[in-house]
């Protein structure tokens, strides 16, 4: 045994799940498919809307493709959470694989807006519900000390999903139908449900969180008729129907009625008191103007590449990919600038300005712009997004109290998505009200048949002189829609300027292969999983170079080696309640029998652990020996994480501290001697 794989040990962690490393890696497929599925359709159907509005008509509904899956998907993801941890997030996730797969074949049989409208809602469930138990179930099968790689494998799937989308999209819309934008996803979904019955290990939920019901309600109903009577005002609607205004003020009461559940709940979705943190109340209101400006102007790019330029719907997909490139690569440079400085206020301004300026470059543009100043526009607007995405996240993680970080991350994702939802929304309701009128004067100008202008197809067709004057009529109306952008954007800007410097703890980072956050993945991680990542971190960064002086403090006979070795013993004994088996030491690390042995020799020499037959256990001088260490380490782990956080923990926060630190290094219950197990858990 190496001093090496002995302070990598060292962070090991005791309960992990029992799984061979084929069936878990299996296992993290499946997930990873679960991800993929949900992901993929936040943004493929982009490119193909032009070509489902000409097939089922309803123009002034066209956003709502988009909509309706980022509203219930928003929804479902705070409740799939919480119901994993009910009901077991095995469960969970077969459930929202069916809801899914149901409803994409639904919407791919789908004759009328309407229908396809509906059914998108019902894949949102499903694709919520995805999300969030990929995301947690990752805890059910990796090891602590693994599992920031294979989270941020899961962030690089979500990631992806932003630049497939469009192009998938396209590809099937060109060459087989828009409806294989929907049916692609049965047999896909088909084979991972039934792998996951036979892979996915079941494992029970020790938590049993208290479901904040009427918060989840009020603020979904306020938000639903917020968004909606956005959605039909001045379309369906005049502003002054008693629909609209209905709708105005049922949002208006399910939104007091929500902060009115939040004061009196006692694990609300929301706590109010996070609104009283200047980073946390700025950095909302920027994560929602981040979501609006991404999927409002995704989701009509590809309508103004595939009308205004003439390109096909898999060349829209193709020409998209500046904005990907400019918002993964400024979100990237941000996070890793921000979590090694802990400067961050100069990003959401200077996002919130390059915002500005790319949706000003967009709303300049018409069908004689070239692919290098369309490209150009979309480049700045994706690095204005990139600038302050990734970034109003860490800030946020690393500035509120530990007891707040899970909520208040899952908050900062929510107004994002909630942001995604208005965008797509209201974008939709400026470009319905703009082309109608727009396109109705082209009709009658150059004489066309009104049936030869509702899809990219029939439009290209045309002969010259009517196929220009209907191309205008699409440019205006997409130039105004991004024009309207522009001050949302200067919004978000002069918003940015009221964000105060903290001070950061430094301990939640980007990591290098995270594209998630990047990307704006949900986070619905609990405060005690996100502060298990940051230990973690600690540990597997600094602890083996500290380990031998951190032995030497204690005084005792130990060493690397005999440490991890009187570790083994005790998680062994505490699941065998007596003593050690080698062979089940060496079987657990997946080495040979011969490389534990000489360790075991060394501390039964040394007085530390006696053997009886084939089993070992430790004496008492080894369970002294290893509670004085465990102590030592405890005190070490508490000061570096203050360090971080540049202030002492108060006892909420060392609360949580003390259980992440005994699940990853003591199992003390089994080791210590009398009257240390109190004292360790104190």
């Amino acid at each position: 045994m190496s001093l090496d794989t002995a302070d990598q040990e060292l962070s090991d962690d005791p309960d992990a799940p029992d799984l061979a490393s084929g069936q878990r890696n299996a296992a993290f497929g499946l997930i990873a498919g679960g991800m993929l599925l949900a992901a993929l359709d936040s943004t493929i159907v982009a490119t193909a809307l032009p070509t489902i509005v000409g097939d089922l008509g309803g123009a002034t509904h066209m956003a709502w493709v988009v909509t309706a899956y980022l509203l219930t998907q928003t929804i479902a993801t705070i409740l799939g959470g919480k119901f994993g941890d009910l009901y077991g997030r095995k469960t969970i996730f077969i459930a929202s694989i069916v809801i899914f797969v149901v409803a994409s074949g639904l919407a791919g049989l789908a004759g009328s807006m309407t229908w396809l409208i509906a059914m998108r809602a019902v894949q949102g469930i499903g694709g919520g519900g995805l999300t969030v138990t990929a995301t947690a179930m990752i805890a059910d099968i990796i090891p602590l000390r693994e599992r920031g790689k294979y989270q941020g494998a899961l962030g690089a799937v979500f990631g992806v999903t932003t630049v497939l989308g469009p192009l998938l999209g396209g590809l099937f819309t060109d060459h087989l139908s828009w409806r294989w934008v929907f049916y692609v996803n049965v047999p896909i979904a088909a084979v991972i449900l039934v792998l996951a019955f036979r892979i996915l290990p079941s494992v029970a939920s020790t938590v049993r969180p208290v479901l904040d019901v009427l918060g989840i309600v009020f603020v979904s109903l306020g938000a639903s008729a917020l968004i909606l009577a956005t959605s039909w005002g001045g379309t369906q609607y005049p502003w002054s129907s008693p629909t609209i205004i209905g709708l105005f003020a049922g949002a208006a009461v399910g939104l007091v009625a929500f902060v009115a559940a939040e004061h009196r709940a006692s694990e609300p979705i929301l706590p109010l008191r996070l609104f009283r943190r200047n980073v946390f109340s700025v950095s909302t209101v920027l994560s929602f103007i981040v979501g609006f400006a991404l999927l409002g102007s995704m989701t009509f790019l590809p309508t103004y590449l595939q009308y205004c330029q003439g390109v096909s719907a898999t060349s829209s997909g193709i020409r998209t990919l500046p904005m990907v490139v400019g918002l993964m690569v400024a979100s990237v440079s941000a996070g890793t600038f921000v979590s090694r400085t802990g400067r961050y206020k100069l990003f959401p301004l200077a996002g919130g300005l390059v915002m500005a300026i790319g949706m000003y470059l967009l709303s300049r543009l018409d069908e004689h712009s070239t692919v290098w100043s369309t490209s150009l526009a979309m480049l700045v607007l994706g690095a204005g997004i990139g600038l302050a995405m990734q970034v109003l996240t860490i800030i946020v993680q690393n500035t509120v109290d530990y007891r707040d970080l899970g909520v208040a991350t899952s908050g900062v994702t929510f107004f994002r998505a909630m942001g995604s939802s208005f965008g797509a929304a209201i974008f939709g309701t400026i470009y319905a009200n703009q082309l109608a009128p727009n396109l109705a004067a082209a009709i009658a100008s150059s004489r066309v048949d009104p049936g030869a202008v509702t899809t990219p197809e029939h439009v290209k067709a045309l002969p010259v002189a009517q196929h220009a004057v209907v191309v205008h009529a699409y440019a205006m109306s997409l130039q105004t829609v991004f024009r309207y952008a522009v001050p949302v954007a200067v919004l978000a800007f002069l918003i940015a300027l009221l964000l105060k410097q903290k001070p950061m703890r430094g301990l939640t980072q980007p990591g290098a292969g995270d594209m998630g956050r990047g990307f704006g993945m949900p986070d619905q991680r609990t405060s005690q999983e996100q502060l298990e990542e940051q230990v973690v971190r600690i540990l597997r960064t600094r602890l083996p170079e500290a380990t031998t002086d951190l032995i030497a403090d204690t005084g005792t006979p130990l060493d690397p080696v005999r440490l991890w070795t009187l570790r083994q013993l005790a998680i062994w004994q505490g699941r065998a309640g007596g003593a050690a088996d080698p062979a089940h030491i060496a079987a657990d690390h997946r080495v040979p029998l011969a490389m534990v042995q000489p360790a075991i020799e060394d501390a039964v020499q040394a007085g530390l652990a006696r053997r009886d037959g084939e089993a070992v256990a430790l004496t008492e001088a080894g369970q002294r020996a290893f509670a004085t260490v465990v102590q030592r380490l405890w005190a070490w782990l508490q000061a570096e994480v203050e360090r971080d956080n540049d202030e002492p923990l108060d006892d909420s926060c060392r609360g949580e501290l003390r259980q992440v630190a005994r699940h990853l290094l003591l199992r003390t219950e089994a080791v210590a001697p009398a009257g240390t197990t109190g004292r360790l858990a104190r």
